[in-house]
């Protein structure tokens, strides 16, 4: 868990603001005995995560797919590739919406915009050491030289986070 105490505020405060205004049927699923904490939010997102992440195409259709996260400084960060769909969709409309759903006990739902960063800028040293600690173990050194040629990383904007533990505590 790579969140600040600052990081951990504004994602309670994200958390607290998005059930506040929810609808009935939210708040009769998500009970306020199965609302985690933005810590235990942040301890359950560490390491790689799967996310369902929805694009909008340009007729305004979304389109999802599944895509590598990592939850960093209370915000899911992704990557592709530069020339993918995917990032072509949030270039020109950067609404998403991602859910990470690994069962039924534990569930994190965000919408917001994505906004591509600069892995290679000393902001994100500590991501990108995240990024070669995770995928050169899996595919060996030649993935920096792959990180550093093209691939682009982004992170989600939150505007929105639902957040589901079976009875949380």
């Amino acid at each position: 868990m790579l969140e600040t105490a600052g990081d951990l505020d504004r994602l309670q405060r994200l958390l607290d603001a998005t059930y506040n205004s929810a609808g009935e049927h939210l708040r009769r699923v998500v009970s306020p005995e199965c609302r985690p904490t933005a810590t235990a939010v942040a301890e359950r997102l560490t390491g790689m995560r799967l996310l369902v992440l929805a694009t909008v195409t340009a007729d305004g259709r979304p389109i999802n797919s599944p895509v590598d996260a990592f939850f960093y400084r209370g915000r899911f960060h992704f990557g592709s590739a530069p020339d993918s769909i995917r990032f072509r969709h949030i270039r020109a409309r950067p609404a998403v919406s991602a859910t990470h759903l690994p069962g039924e006990e534990f569930a994190v739902t965000v919408h917001g915009d994505a906004e591509f960063i600069n892995v290679q800028s000393p902001e994100y040293r500590e991501f990108r050491q995240l990024l070669l600690d995770y995928y050169v173990p899996r595919y060996g050194p030649g993935w920096e030289d792959f990180l550093d040629s093209g691939p682009v990383y982004a992170r989600i904007n939150d505007r929105r986070m639902y957040a589901y533990l079976a009875q949380a505590t």
